[in-house]
């Protein structure tokens, strides 16, 4: 799609600048700038998920889950809860 466009000279310059440096064309430079900001936006729209440690079903007392070996172990016994 064509349209015009109406940029602060200085930002104009320094969009021509970064086409020339890295070999796109203005037009690249310029939707690539708008794909990373919506991109962004989008990322800081959405809401911190936040997962609870404790109560019935989570982490059994004893697990340690930065020890990998024996949790590997306590998950394969025969008795290990589901």
């Amino acid at each position: 799609m064509r349209t015009t466009i109406r940029l602060d000279d200085h930002l104009f310059a320094e969009a021509k600048q970064r086409a020339a440096r890295s070999g796109l064309t203005l037009t690249a430079v310029i939707e690539q700038a708008l794909r990373e900001s919506f991109g962004r936006r989008e990322r800081r729209e959405k809401k911190p998920v936040t997962l609870p440690s404790w109560g019935e079903g989570w982490v059994l007392p004893g697990v340690d889950l930065d020890d990998s070996a024996s949790l590997l172990d306590l998950m394969e016994r025969e008795d290990a809860p589901p």
